[in-house]
C-alpha cells in the first residue's frame, strides 16, 4: 500500500486594504525610506485598521478564498490549525472564531503559538494529522495583527512590521510527486531574551503600570536575533536538503520567512542557494509574522508547477525555527486567481 502524504492543493492570501508606506512612517518616527529600505528591504506593509479588527478577520477572509479557488464545501473541512501570535483574545481561538463565520460546521479549530515559525509548525501538526487517515481536510492559516503589539514610537520594531496572512489547504495523496515529505525543527528558550513581550502574560498580567510602562509591545535586540536567525535557517535548510539528498540544482525554490531581507539573503548565501529561486515579498508586506510564508506561497502560485521542490523556512522569537520539504502538488498557472 502507497505512503499517504499530505499535500497541498489550494493556497490564498490575505493583506488588508491599508498601505503604511516608508514615507508616511517618516512622519510618525525619526526615519526615512533610505534607512529602511538599505536595512530591510521594506518599502510598504498593510495594517488592519477599524475597530473591533482582529486578526480573524484576516483569517476569514483567506479561508473564504481559499474554498472559493479550491471549489470546496465548508462543510467538508475536519481542522483548522490557526498559526498566530496575535489571536482576537486569550480565549476563545482565533481558528474557532474563523471556523464559525465561514460555515465549517464540522471541523474543530486551535490556535498555535511558535512566533514567526508558527504556520511551519501548524503546517508539519496538519501533515500529521492527514497521514494518520483520520483527516481528509486539514486547513492551515498562518496570520498576524503585528500592529496590535508594535510600538510606533520604537523605530527598531515598527518599521519592520505589517499585517496580513494566508492558508493553505491540506489532503491525503498517494502520489510520489508530490507532498510533504521531511521536516525539521528547533527551539532554544534561552533566545526569550532577545525578542519578546514582556507583560500581558500570566507571568505579568497586565495592569495600569505595564500600560504605562509600554511593556506590551515588541521588544527586540536586532544584532543577536540577526546571527541566530541566520545561523539556525541555513543548518536546518542544509540539513534536510541533505537528508533528502538535495542540492541547489534539484531544489526549485527556498521559501524563506520575510523577517529582513539582509537575512534572507545571508541564509541564501550561507546555504549555497542562489537568490533568483529564493522567494521574497517583503519589499510589499514586511515581516507578517505566522502570515509570511503563506502570503509567499500565494504570491509564487502562479509559477508553481506539480512535482516543484520546496524548503520552507522559519525562526521566531523564543526562539523557535525549523525547515520542511515538499513537492508541489498542481500547476499554479492553472488556478483562477480572485486577486
Amino acid at each position: 500500500m502507497s505512503k499517504i502524504r499530505a499535500a497541498i492543493t489550494g493556497v490564498h492570501g490575505y493583506v488588508p486594504d491599508y498601505v503604511l508606506t516608508n514615507e508616511e512612517l517618516s512622519t510618525i518616527v525619526d526615519t526615512n525610506d533610505e534607512w529602511i529600505t538599505s536595512r530591510t528591504g521594506i518599502k510598504t506593509r498593510h495594517i488592519l485598521k477599524g475597530e473591533d479588527q482582529g486578526t480573524s478577520v484576516m483569517v476569514v477572509e483567506a479561508l473564504k478564498g481559499l474554498l472559493k479557488k479550491t471549489d470546496t464545501n465548508p462543510e467538508d473541512i475536519d481542522l483548522v490549525i490557526c498559526a498566530t501570535v496575535t489571536g482576537d483574545a486569550i480565549f476563545p481561538d482565533t481558528a474557532n472564531i474563523a471556523t464559525y463565520k465561514t460555515g465549517m460546521v464540522n471541523a474543530f479549530g486551535f490556535d498555535l503559538n511558535a512566533a514567526c515559525s508558527g504556520f511551519l509548525y501548524a503546517l508539519t501538526v496538519g501533515a500529521k494529522m492527514i497521514e494518520g487517515g483520520t483527516h481528509k481536510k486539514v486547513i492551515v492559516a498562518g496570520a498576524d495583527k503585528m500592529s496590535s503589539i508594535i510600538d510606533y514610537t520604537d523605530r527598531t520594531t515598527c518599521v519592520i512590521f505589517g499585517d496580513g496572512g494566508g492558508a493553505v489547504l491540506l489532503e491525503p495523496t498517494t502520489d510520489p510527486d508530490c507532498g510533504i515529505i521531511d521536516y525539521m525543527h528547533r527551539g532554544d528558550g534561552s533566545g526569550e531574551k532577545h525578542l519578546y513581550l514582556v507583560a500581558g502574560g500570566s507571568r505579568k498580567p497586565a495592569t495600569v503600570d505595564s500600560v504605562i510602562a509600554r511593556e506590551h509591545f515588541v521588544t527586540q535586540n536586532g544584532r543577536p536575533v540577526f546571527k541566530a536567525a541566520v545561523t539556525g535557517m541555513s543548518d536546518v535548510v542544509k540539513k534536510v536538503m541533505a537528508h533528502n539528498n538535495l542540492d541547489a540544482e534539484s531544489l526549485d525554490w527556498l521559501v524563506p520567512h520575510q523577517a529582513n531581507f539582509r537575512i534572507i539573503q545571508t541564509v541564501a548565501k550561507m546555504a549555497d542557494f542562489p537568490l533568483e529561486k529564493v522567494m521574497s515579498n517583503i519589499e510589499r508586506y514586511g515581516n507578517t509574522t505566522a502570515g509570511t510564508l503563506p502570503l509567499c506561497l500565494h504570491d509564487y502560485e502562479p509559477q508553481l508547477k506539480k512535482g516543484d521542490n520546496l524548503i520552507l523556512t522559519a525562526f521566531g522569537g523564543g526562539f523557535t525555527w525549523g525547515a520542511l520539504y515538499l513537492k508541489w502538488a498542481y500547476d499554479g498557472d492553472k488556478v483562477k486567481r480572485l486577486d
